[in-house]
């Protein structure tokens, strides 16, 4: 048997994604498709293969010249596409005369293509073509003797009880004496001409396998799920070792601010949850999987209160960890009125986010990062300062309001923020939706974003959340709380301390503004919409009572702009 693997399609649906790698070169269990096609085809036998290729061809051949197959493996560009059944002709010559196997090079399966060869040689059809039950694209007529009668809606099929409409799964099987029925033409398709056999009267046989996985990757959400088909049985066996193989159902569950997507994974009684932060094509540029993955193992590791990663691919962006249920710290706090209580839960929360600083920091690796590798003045001043400028005054306000006429002050803002920090792992988003709490434990989630910088900033994210809007005295209490438990741990000056952290404050709270008017004006999610009061009276506070003198522009513009939020809720 020889064999012909297609290959030269542009992957469009695929986009942007296939700009940068072919189709057939996407991973799936960390193997390119086209090495697991390869191998299938060998393990059925096949002794020969010609690959067609086009699109980013050069990468194709590339990947093929640096392995070592047991097999003859050829390729032949297609300056122009030219079709399944143009490329079938294509290679005319090298066929011989038995019947050779065409496979599409953007299918995953576990076949048996053993199988479908021999059901070829078994019948005196020229043509098999081997079909699936994939009820999203079931187009392919059949009748009861497993002929094929129509290949879609415009072919007229004569009613019939025994009528099964299934999918052509790229598979087929075809004999050297149907290439005089293909056009010599520049472009041609396989299934055009196999109308015109059907149509002469000849039969084209459906194979028909039962029990097997088949699932074409042309789009994004086609190719994540096959990866995540191979990801969860693997990652609930890790798992769950006692329980047993079965069927497992997906449901969404509410995300918030960021783009990544959230899905529950459940079969019998255990569960897990899925992390999809979208398809990272670009390898030469780490992306934000990448450092969820890094950090999240690291501080796992370090036994540190994390939800465990049990598996993950990271070109298809997604993560499977443990579940750890659906309650926020927030629903707590908001759920209670003993400040006691409340107090218990945060101190909780500090004796974490010490552990990751100090021992989260500690032996942390930079480059583990996607965006920054240290908090520092460059990433103050463009992803708060300007970013509350330009999110919040002007595009959510709708203020004509110039950052560089608050430079001096935001660089002053900087130094002193960054002056006197306690250095070590920091979190960025610690706040009480990032929060989770199951068995009375409170475990850190969203931790993709940290980077080397001061804890002062992460206990500003927790003090001063307006998804809770902690009382000013609790949050004096809470931040004595977190002096004394890092000076367990650390040496530390709590007046320096202090200082940094009325100044940490102010940058997160300004980033805080940024974030809630982007995601309202530009984003399109209006929930948040009902915590910015709290967040600019929060400003508001912090620089009224403790440093409008050093930052007086700013005091007046966060003055104007809680009185224009006023008068509109008024």
């Amino acid at each position: 048997m020889k064999a012909l693997i297609l290959c030269a399609g542009l992957g469009t649906r695929l986009l942007p994604h296939t700009r940068c790698i072919p189709k057939p070169l996407f991973p799936i269990n960390g193997k390119p498709l086209l090495d697991r096609i390869i191998q299938g085809l060998i393990q059925a036998g096949c002794r020969s293969i010609m690959i067609n290729t086009h699109h980013l061809h050069r990468d194709i051949e590339a990947f093929l010249a640096g392995q070592r197959y047991a097999i003859p493996i050829q390729t032949r560009r297609e300056p122009r596409i030219l079709g399944t059944g143009g490329a079938i002709y294509n290679v005319r010559d090298f066929w011989d005369p038995d019947p050779f196997m065409v496979i599409n090079g953007d299918i995953v399966t576990d076949m048996d293509l053993k199988a479908v060869y021999d059901f070829h040689r078994q019948h005196a059809s020229p043509v098999t073509l081997v079909l699936h039950d994939f009820p999203e694209i079931n187009t392919v007529s059949v009748d009861a003797n497993q002929s094929i009668i129509g290949f879609g809606n415009d072919d007229f099929v004569p009613s019939t009880p025994d009528l099964t409409k299934l999918t052509f799964t790229g598979i087929q099987v075809i004999d050297p004496q149907v290439l005089k029925w293909i056009p010599d033409a520049p472009s041609s398709s396989s299934i055009d001409f196999y109308r015109t056999l059907i149509k002469e009267g000849m039969t084209i046989r459906a194979f028909i396998p039962e029990n097997c996985y088949w699932k074409d990757i042309g789009t994004p959400r086609q190719y994540q799920s096959a990866v995540l088909d191979l990801l969860w049985p693997r990652a609930f066996q890790l798992a769950f070792p006692d329980a047993p193989a079965g069927q497992a159902s997906t449901s969404r569950i509410a995300g918030d601010g960021s783009d990544r997507l959230w899905y529950r994974i459940s079969s019998a009684r255990h569960s897990m949850v899925v992390a999809d932060h979208g398809i990272h094509s670009r390898r030469d540029i780490r992306g934000e999987c990448d450092a969820f993955l890094a950090i999240g193992r690291h501080l796992f590791d370090k036994g540190i209160s994390v939800p465990r990663i049990y598996q993950a691919d990271s070109f298809a962006g997604l993560v499977l960890v443990e579940d750890i249920g659906d309650v926020h710290l927030q629903s707590i706090v908001q759920g209670s009125r003993d400040e006691d209580e409340i107090l218990a839960w945060y101190q909780s929360a500090v004796r974490l986010l010490v552990s990751l600083s100090v021992t989260g920091g500690s032996g942390f690796d930079p480059s583990w990062t996607y965006q920054t590798p240290v908090y520092d003045k460059a990433l103050i001043f463009e992803k708060e300062c300007r970013y509350f400028v330009e999110a919040y005054l002007n595009r959510y306000l709708n203020l004509d309001i110039h950052v560089e006429d608050l430079m001096d002050e935001f660089i002053t803002l900087a130094d002193r923020a960054l002056n006197g920090a306690v250095n070590g792992f920091m979190h960025r988003d610690f706040q009480s939706r990032n929060l989770m709490v199951k068995n009375s434990r409170i475990y850190a989630i969203d931790f993709q974003g940290g980077r080397i910088g001061p804890i002062q900033y992460d206990l500003a994210s927790l003090l001063i959340d307006p998804y809770v809007d902690l009382s000013q005295g609790l949050q004096d209490r809470i931040l004595e709380f977190c002096i004394q438990e890092l000076s367990a741990r650390i040496p530390v000056d709590p007046i320096s301390f202090t200082i940094s952290y009325q100044y940490c404050r102010i940058t997160r709270n300004l980033q805080i503004l940024g974030a809630f008017g982007y995601l309202t004006r530009v984003k399109g999610k209006p929930g948040f919409d009902a915590y910015i009061p709290a967040a600019l009276r929060m400003l508001n506070r912090s620089l009224t009572h403790i440093l409008a003198e050093q930052f007086p522009q700013l005091t007046r513009i966060a003055g104007q702009a809680l009185q224009k939020l006023e008068r509109g809720a008024s």
